[in-house]
């Protein structure tokens, strides 16, 4: 699992990348507070070499709790910024701070 942060020096926006490894999955989206948890469409992308990865643009400054679905399954990714508890789903969730 992989978190890259890219800051746009002309706009107070983050392009994050994410990247999983889960070269037997199937499917395997990105949910969290950006996106108000909705499956709408896998924002990832599987390459080659069974790597799942994609990018998306957030406001920088702010914080947001996410987990990736993989194959129907919620999983925190390892090298997120923190966890924070959810009532909601009786399970931590990955943190991002930008």
């Amino acid at each position: 699992m992989a978190i890259k942060k890219q800051y746009l020096k002309s706009k107070p926006i983050c392009k994050v990348t994410f990247s999983i490894d889960a070269e037997d999955a199937k499917k395997v989206s990105l949910v969290g507070t950006f996106n108000n948890w909705k499956e709408e469409k896998p924002v990832l992308k599987k390459l080659k070499n069974g790597t799942f990865k994609g990018a998306i643009n957030l406001d920088s400054g702010s914080s947001y709790e996410f987990k990736y679905i993989i194959d129907g399954a919620y999983i925190n990714d390892e090298e997120a910024d923190a966890y924070a508890w959810s009532d909601y789903a009786g399970a931590e969730n990955s943190v991002l701070n930008l």
